[in-house]
């Protein structure tokens, strides 16, 4: 009997002192404290333990025992006192008392009627400098930007992520190739951190805090407009041989054919069913090759627009980029599964598939000579191809992010490719080495053109500008920024001027050497 009273008197000291613990414990960091003292709590806690546990093994003397050599009934029985009766009762008396200041401090008459501890919450940082957006990718656009790059690589990191036709953010992790091009991608700004309320242990909705940025920047003037014009960006700029015509591809899905110097649409040449990137004058100035994200080149006949044949990419996807040999006799596509096609125009059949490219081809050129073709992908990968073999020649990482624009200079041992990590690069493509660096442009360098003399390039950017450079030392000539947002394509004019179409559906024509230029082909109202 005396043993199960023990136990349970051991019980009951270890609940006390459980209890006493747990008041003491909020104030050590796991919560809100109470308001007595931490000191009784943490005193009461370990000696209630404590003599719970010497009750429980039967270590704490009890206040008498029997004396197992007197009989245990009747006159003769006896008792024989033992241990230390006063520290038994001492023993009792400390768990009680603790359980008493825990019942005060809970429900003692100082406590307000409904109120709370104080909470401990953690302070929010300072608002961080807003950091400048950047390009970013989107899904499938109306824009070329449609598609998402790879991750960039270490070195390219501060950006972003890799773009869909603008760039890829660098030395990926291979997921599968996507169907659209991609966009630059740009971070977000981080967010400034939002203050809480001091005595609240979830943050709450923070008052509006005072403005203290800029104003944002006024809104672009309004452009002219025509019921022919393109109803999206004008994604392709070509000009005819003999410098009076224009061929422009949007992303409207349209192909228009214009008169330049009557400042004219001529007609509407086709229509893709998707996306439109490509629209090329066919050397026999008869006809023209048009190629889009449906996975179509099409074979036009300038006059009326009639379709003489259509090359299909099935499984090799849309295709991206098209570029036609000097004698028209071969084509090159790029695709977005990273798939490079080479075509005999005059058969009106496949030469060779080469698989080459793991993200999607983001620019095709070909040289002087029709034998050889660079291409780049969105991230950063350039390749050399021997397009009469079908074989590749040479592969190098030239860019961090994704490689567009890609031409060839005259001699055909050299050429020009520009960049989502915002560089232009002139390569020796006999050792593969880097010439030179055409420095300027804030935005991903999207399309590159050379004048007829090769002494001059076009560039335009996602960061809204278009440049002229002089190839032979990488100076910048010219620099032209209409305020409308992200260019798309450029030509060289016959008389040397620049054209350039972007994002606000416009052809634009600007002086070789600096100043306003005109709005040539306005876009279609909005």
């Amino acid at each position: 009997m005396k043993r199960s009273t023990d136990r349970l008197l051991a019980l009951a000291m270890l609940i006390v002192g459980i209890a006493s613990f747990a008041k003491l414990y909020p104030a050590l960091g796991g919560g809100p404290a109470a308001t007595a003292r931490l000191e009784v709590f943490g005193a009461a806690g370990v000696l209630s333990v404590l003599a719970g546990l010497l009750f429980l093994a039967g270590l704490l003397p009890g206040a008498a025992r029997h004396d197992p050599a007197a009989p245990l009934f009747g006159r003769d029985a006896g008792i024989a006192p033992a241990g230390h009766p006063r520290l038994r009762r001492a023993a009792l008396a400390l768990p009680l008392l603790a359980l008493i200041v825990i019942v005060a401090d809970q429900f003692g008459p100082w406590r307000a009627p409904g109120s709370e501890p104080a909470k401990e919450v953690a302070t929010a940082p300072a608002d961080p400098a807003p950091r400048p957006p950047e390009p970013k990718a989107s899904a499938k656009p109306t824009t070329p930007e449609a598609s998402i790059e790879p991750a960039a690589p270490a070195s390219a990191q501060e950006e972003a992520a890799k773009p869909a036709l603008p760039e890829p953010v660098a030395a990926p992790v291979q997921p599968a190739p996507t169907a659209a091009a991609p966009a630059e991608s740009a971070p977000q700004p981080a967010q400034p951190a939002e203050p809480v309320e001091p005595t609240e242990q979830t943050a709450l909705a923070p008052a509006t805090p005072p403005q203290t940025e800029a104003p944002p920047p006024p809104a672009p003037p309004a452009q002219p407009t025509a019921l022919e014009g393109h109803r999206d960006a004008v994604v392709w700029l070509a000009v005819s041989a003999d410098g009076h015509e224009i061929l422009s591809a949007s992303t409207d899905r349209m192909i228009k054919l214009w008169d330049i110097d009557g400042k004219r649409l001529i007609r509407d040449l086709g229509q893709h069913k998707d996306m439109a990137r490509t629209a090329l004058f066919m050397p026999d100035g008869r006809t023209a090759l048009t190629a889009g994200d449906d996975g179509e080149i099409v074979l036009r006949q300038l006059s009326d627009g009639t379709v003489l044949h259509v090359f299909s990419s099935g499984a090799n996807g849309g295709v991206r980029q098209l570029k036609i040999s000097q004698d028209g006799k071969r084509a090159v596509s790029g695709h977005d599964t990273g798939s490079v096609v080479v075509w005999d125009l005059e058969k009106g059949a496949v030469l060779h598939v080469l698989p080459g490219h793991d993200w999607s081809v983001s620019s095709v050129a070909i040289s002087p000579d029709g034998t050889r073709a660079l291409t780049g992908s969105i991230d950063g990968e350039l390749k050399l191809w021997d397009i009469v073999a079908g074989k590749q020649l040479r592969s190098w990482h030239g860019h961090d992010r994704g490689a567009y624009g890609a031409v060839f200079l005259a001699d055909g041992h050299h050429a020009v490719t520009g960049s989502g990590d915002y560089t232009i690069k002139l390569w020796d493509l006999d050792t593969f080495k880097e010439v030179r660096r055409f420095d300027g442009h804030s935005g991903t360098v999207y399309a590159l053109a050379l004048s007829a003399d090769g002494k001059r390039l076009g560039s335009v950017s996602l960061d809204g500008t278009a440049r002229i450079w002089n190839v032979d030392t990488g100076a910048e000539i010219a620099e032209f920024d209409p305020g409308t947002g992200p260019m798309y394509s450029v030509a060289f004019a016959a008389d040397g001027t620049l054209l350039t179409g972007g994002i606000d559906r416009t052809i634009r024509d600007w002086p070789a050497a600096g100043g306003d230029g005109t709005v040539l082909f306005a876009g279609a109202p909005e």
